[in-house]
């Protein structure tokens, strides 16, 4: 069985996110959307939120996806999720070419502690190459639509965390 996992912060999970792991799914068997939580920053949404958020979001995008991506959270090392889930890959999603010097040098890293592992990157498509989690935070913060960018239970998740701030 073919394995991977697409970790990040998912905070919150866009349609870019959900690009990539739907292609990755067409890829591999199984695929782990590992949720990383880091204890020394703060999250704009709480993991349990981010968790709850994915699951709905990959159930509404494609039913049928539902028993083949698994959401889970983690700490510490990509590899160490990877190791433990008999996972062989690493999807990573690529927007640009910004961002993949950035992805690169990740890749070169986890090569290096686990050269088992291979990272595969995707790229997003074009529709949604313009999605960043991070800019999608600042338009909710500042009171914009993120509806183009954002899957319907993660703008849930987004109003209520912008209410517990306010």
């Amino acid at each position: 069985m073919r394995v991977a996992v697409y970790p990040g912060s998912f905070d919150p999970v866009t349609f870019g996110h959900l690009d990539v792991v739907r292609r990755a799914a067409a890829v591999f068997d199984r695929v782990i959307f590992a949720v990383l939580t880091n204890p020394r920053k703060t999250s704009f949404l709480t993991v349990a939120e981010r968790l709850d958020a994915i699951r709905a979001s990959v159930a509404a995008i494609d039913p049928a996806l539902v028993d083949r991506i698994d959401v889970q959270s983690f700490e510490g090392l990509t590899v160490d999720v990877c190791r433990r889930a008999g996972a062989g890959f690493i999807v990573r999603g690529l927007r640009a070419v910004s961002d993949f010097e950035t992805e690169m040098q990740l890749a070169h890293n986890n090569r290096v502690l686990a050269p088992e592992i291979d990272t595969v990157f995707f790229m997003t498509s074009l529709e949604h190459g313009y999605v960043s989690s991070t800019l999608v935070r600042e338009i909710a913060r500042s009171g914009g639509d993120v509806r183009a960018m954002v899957p319907g239970p993660a703008e849930v998740a987004l109003r209520g965390a912008l209410e517990r701030v306010r």
